[in-house]
């Protein structure tokens, strides 16, 4: 099978070993008067069932093969295009490039596929207008029909900023083009949030069995987020000096850094706390420092315990 587009084609390459494959076939100019053919993998049949899937998978590459003419103000790019190549340099889930975390990249991810795209994906990024995108953040829902919340509504807009930042670093707009700068968006909390009185806190941890209340209570006196929480090891407690280093998060089972360099600040705890830690330390799973402090019993500490209790 051979589809034909304009700046290349696909094919069905067979294969000996394994699924036959895509394969994004397109011409080059290597030196002034010669053209020489390229070819790339984009996936296998069994991940890209239809032409149209593997079509869609070849967006970023086709993008990239062709920064010169995109840096041309007459060529149209599309911002499903743009998007393409954004979560294909910016959020590929396997770089280990020290950039965003991986809870980051799959959360852009999920804003792009489910609000950016349906929306603005047909449009040529330079006929997308400030106001346009003011009007459609008002007036965006929750799936299940309710408003959503401001402070939601400013990371689409922050994505949707950073979104256009990229293709000016690519030079695909010029300087100061980007339309979403100057999108007004409130992040102002629609409730007040509710915490618990110290009578309800000990109401929760009495119900708890012996790891969750550990854990509930550790994360209720120092206000560590979830995923580095559960990406505490025991080398990571200094019982002497009665602090916390905060070294790494996990999302998914996937360990990366933390979200910020403040949370990598060593976090101070009580004797009661460090009392109720080295009790569990030594009631848990026997191990090493490098053991998780929260480890799975179902796993024997390979991932963390990260189900929720009913």
């Amino acid at each position: 099978m051979r589809v034909r587009y304009q700046r290349g084609y696909l094919r069905l390459g067979n294969r000996r070993n394994g699924p036959d494959c895509w394969e994004f076939l397109w011409w080059d100019s290597e030196h002034p008067g010669k053209r020489v053919r390229r070819k790339a993998v984009i996936g296998t049949i069994q991940q890209y069932p239809n032409v149209e899937d593997a079509w869609q998978a070849s967006n970023g590459l086709r993008i990239s093969i062709n920064e010169a003419r995109n840096r041309q103000r007459e060529q149209v790019i599309r911002v499903t295009d743009l998007i393409d190549h954004y979560e294909v340099t910016e959020l590929a889930l396997d770089l280990g490039d020290g950039g965003k975390s991986h809870a980051t990249k799959i959360v852009y991810r999920e804003f792009l596929a489910r609000w950016v795209r349906p929306r603005w994906g047909c449009l040529n990024i330079r006929d997308v207008r400030t106001t346009d995108v003011e009007k459609w953040l008002r007036q965006l829902l929750r799936q299940d029909g309710s408003g959503m919340a401001p402070g939601t509504k400013a990371k689409i807009r922050n994505l949707m900023s950073a979104l256009f930042n990229h293709a000016i670093r690519h030079e695909w707009l010029e300087q100061g083009r980007n339309p979403i700068v100057f999108v007004r968006q409130s992040t102002k909390r629609q409730r007040i949030p509710e915490w618990l009185e110290p009578e309800e806190l000990r109401a929760l941890l009495s119900q708890l069995d012996r790891c969750f209340r550990v854990m509930v209570f550790l994360d209720t006196v120092t206000g560590l987020r979830r995923s580095e929480l559960f990406a505490l090891r025991w080398e990571d407690i200094d019982f002497d000096a009665l602090q916390i280093s905060v070294q790494r998060s996990i999302y998914m089972n996937v360990v990366g850094r933390c979200k910020t360099e403040t949370s990598r600040r060593p976090v101070p705890m009580d004797e009661v706390l460090a009392s109720e830690l080295w009790a569990w330390k030594h009631d848990s799973l026997p191990g090493s420092l490098h053991d998780w402090v929260f480890a799975s019993p179902h796993t024997l500490g390979f991932h963390c315990e990260v189900q929720d209790q009913d």
